[in-house]
């Protein structure tokens, strides 16, 4: 039997990956294409740059632009681990799951990944890991790596940051945060500069991998050195693992045009209320299994197999775990209203002639 959809969303609900630049951060790419200006660093836009995040922060930071997440968390890394350390993280974390091992393989370090229902290390696992502290038969655990928000929709609060902070920095690590999502994070606890500051560098967060790519700009993340003196060699590590841009103003300026007005907190916002409408639209329609409200911009119902692929057809988005029927869907910056209405519709549309 033929089912008659409603009209497709126009944005899709796959990951904001998939999203497209916003207009301010385009129009911020066009101002600099014009004229020339010195390669690597070397010019005013990136020294804005470098300002601007000094102000977001509020100290005296090192901000290094590199090409791409999994980049800038090898960066981070590479900078941070010593010959013979190991890195605590989630097994959920980006850099176990979705770097396809880059941390491993260009760090020379092993990942110790603990199991975290949720996503979220807590401090007695980092903790548990100081058995190995002093055994020349161990890698030695110095650096703990959070994913902020986590890939399981879940985000640290500033406290369970510094509880973290504290464990690590007891026992001699150095703590990494990839916040590839950190501005959903942010928006989640109240989108503030305040908020920032006490999940990041007031925390104790020593690097952060601070994401643009997936909040609005068309490609570039920043590595930021909260704690400086750790990154006094970060400039040659940046070069050495391929993410020295040569023209950076580029970069730059979609930073600084998202950093522009809080824009970057703003696009957070409402993709993480897109988020809880999708959720909200879709919770009672029977088929769609929900384990609770979203916190950031990502959505884990489970569904009935057999509605999965035309629903998929139709509009795209990925499995989570096929075992249980478990799919994801992503909103983002672009994600109107009218797209989580539309697809709503469509799950109802579908499930119906599945129950």
């Amino acid at each position: 039997m033929s089912i008659v959809m409603p009209q497709r969303p126009r944005c899709a609900f796959a990951s904001d990956n998939a999203a497209g630049a916003h207009p301010a951060v385009i129009e911020a790419l066009v101002r600099v294409n014009a004229g020339h200006a010195l390669a690597y660093g070397d010019d005013d836009e990136t020294r804005v740059c470098e300002q601007r995040f000094r102000e977001l922060f509020g100290r005296d930071v090192i901000t290094l632009l590199t090409f791409n997440g999994t980049g800038a968390n090898v960066a981070a890394l590479a900078s941070l681990v010593r010959p013979a350390e190991s890195i605590i993280c989630a097994d959920w974390a980006h850099i176990n799951v979705d770097e396809t091992g880059a941390p491993e393989r260009i760090v020379g370090a092993k990942l110790l990944d603990l199991p975290t229902p949720d996503g979220k290390l807590v401090p007695a696992q980092i903790a548990d890991q100081t058995h190995a502290l002093g055994d020349q038969h161990h890698a030695q655990p110095g650096v703990v790596s959070i994913t902020q928000s986590t890939e399981l929709g879940t985000a640290y609060s500033p406290d369970e940051v510094a509880a973290i902070c504290e464990t690590a920095h007891r026992f001699g690590m150095r703590v990494h945060m990839d916040g590839a999502r950190i501005a959903n994070a942010v928006a989640a606890f109240g989108g503030t500069i305040d908020v920032l500051r006490s999940m990041t560098i007031d925390a104790g967060v020593d690097v952060i991998t601070f994401g643009g790519t997936k909040n609005g700009i068309l490609g570039g993340e920043a590595l930021i050195f909260l704690a400086p003196e750790l990154g006094e060699r970060s400039r040659f590590i940046r070069k050495s693992v391929t993410q020295l841009p040569s023209k950076m103003r580029f970069i730059a300026a979609q930073f600084n045009a998202l950093l522009d007005n809080n824009l970057w907190v703003d696009l957070a916002t409402h993709s993480n209320a897109m988020a809880r409408l999708l959720y909200e639209q879709t919770d009672a329609i029977q088929g769609v299994e929900h384990s609770g409200a979203p916190l950031v911009n990502s959505v884990f119902p489970s569904l009935p197999p057999s509605a999965i692929q035309p629903l998929r057809d139709w509009c795209f988005f990925w499995d989570w775990d096929a075992s249980r029927g478990q799919v994801r869907w992503m909103t983002a910056w672009d994600t109107t209203e009218d797209d989580v209405a539309r697809f709503a519709a469509g799950v109802a549309r579908i499930l119906a002639t599945c129950n």
